[in-house]
């Protein structure tokens, strides 16, 4: 997918609007669900992770990949198409995570 196409998908419907729904609790950093290893993103060829979450966790910021936990609706996604070894996915550990609101 082009920027330009991502662009006008995020225009079309802004998952982050949708996601305000629901909450989230967040563990401690040490203890996240997922985790990345920035040295392997920055060699990554393709970065699939930018374009298959689709919560839009994953954000290129000054060329480096950044995941952001806080919107992660825990579908696995990231872990399946990283193919680098760079993500490290788990459950959350009990009472942290995602809570639906509608479903």
């Amino acid at each position: 997918m082009s920027e330009t196409q991502h662009k006008l998908f995020t225009l079309k419907f802004d998952i982050k609007n949708k996601l305000g729904n629901d909450t989230f609790e967040t563990d401690a950093e040490e203890r996240a669900h997922i985790t990345i290893k920035p040295e392997i993103c920055r060699d990554c060829p393709h970065k699939k992770c930018l374009y298959a979450c689709p919560t839009r966790c994953y954000n290129l910021i000054d060329g480096e990949v950044k995941f952001q936990y806080e919107d992660c609706v825990e579908c696995g996604t990231c872990f399946l198409v990283c193919d680098q070894g760079s993500v490290s996915w788990s459950n959350p550990q009990g009472s942290f995570g995602i809570k639906y609101q509608l479903g």
